[in-house]
């Protein structure tokens, strides 16, 4: 009879365990993150942020890499549709293309979130919210900054993004904004580096060639740092001095550019925060346990960074990046 007890006693703590395990997974979110590819320091910097920010909260974050292809972001939405996932973050490649698979994911009940860049859309309720930062803000604090550098007098080569990323055309339109009203600022050559410090350096070696070595070339703005620092290099090669006989101004603050800065090789950066997967997440926890929609944009902060910072900047950054 005692034995029977204990038996008994033992069965119900096992049942007791089991259902505590089974409500706690129940109460874990998951979450599958369409991640655009490993392009630059920042792009591994976010993903890795995201894991860490998935961690604080115990969600369970699964990460799709589609190597900057919007055709393997769509795959992915659609993979981990058919997972049901508790939710989807999206970092879109390009802005427009998003229309149908997103819907896929509404008629689901996943809510989307994007991260880092939005998309051109009709229908707003395809996504929850975007978090991102302002990129027109990010573009046009350049344009300010080397406005007032160069008292309002420069020959200007641009290294653009990714062509139809939504953070290429607002870092586009907000340089433009800030050199407005000074006409002897001007805009001399344009091309996409696609985000990349390869492409930056080639795209740079062919404006050195076209504009007498450089010679006609007064400031290099670059959508994001890694571009830049293939620029950095690519003036270097031709015999000129990066930071003095061009100036450099770009976009994310990541390690390197700091560490550039600290070494005389480049003038400026402004930051784009790593960071949108935690609000992302907190966002998500609220709705999940409330219903309530979080507001449609989530800005992220901008801030311009300069030599007098770069090496505690490096120190800080380098182990995150």
């Amino acid at each position: 009879m005692h034995l029977k007890k204990l038996m008994t006693t033992a069965a119900l703590a096992a049942l007791a365990i089991g259902a505590a395990a089974a409500a706690q997974a129940a109460d874990k979110l998951t979450v599958g993150f369409v991640q655009i590819g490993a392009e630059s320091g920042w792009r591994a910097a976010e993903t890795k942020v995201s894991k860490q920010e998935a961690d604080k909260r115990g969600i369970d974050l699964k990460i799709s890499d589609a190597q900057q292809k919007q055709e393997n972001e769509i795959k992915a939405i659609r993979s981990f549709i058919a997972q049901g996932v508790d939710a989807i973050f999206l970092a879109p490649v390009v802005a427009t293309g998003w229309d149908p698979v997103l819907k896929e994911a509404k008629d689901a009940k996943i809510p989307v979130f994007l991260l880092d860049r939005n998309i051109e859309t009709q229908d707003k309720s395809l996504y929850l919210t975007a978090v991102t930062s302002d990129a027109v803000l990010e573009g046009r604090t350049a344009g300010q900054w080397l406005a007032k550098q160069t008292n309002g007098k420069c020959n200007i080569v641009e290294l653009q993004g990714t062509v139809g990323a939504s953070v290429a055309l607002d870092r586009q339109k907000g340089f433009v904004e800030g050199i407005a009203g000074h006409p002897d600022l001007k805009i001399i050559r344009t091309q996409s580096g696609d985000f990349t410090r390869a492409g930056g350096k080639q795209v740079m070696e062919s404006f050195l060639k076209a504009e007498n070595g450089g010679k006609n070339i007064c400031a290099v703005y670059a959508h994001n740092d890694d571009m830049e620092i293939g620029a950095i290099q690519a003036i270097k090669e031709a015999g000129l001095k990066p930071g003095k006989d061009i100036l450099t101004i770009s976009i994310d603050g990541v390690p390197d550019i700091f560490k550039a800065m600290s070494e005389g090789e480049a003038n400026a950066s402004v930051e784009l925060t790593p960071n949108m997967a935690g609000p992302a997440f907190d966002a998500l926890i609220a709705y999940k346990k409330s219903g309530t929609a979080p507001p449609k944009w989530v800005q992220t902060e901008t801030k311009l960074y300069l030599p007098d910072t770069a090496t505690a900047e490096y120190t800080r950054r380098k182990d995150l990046y």
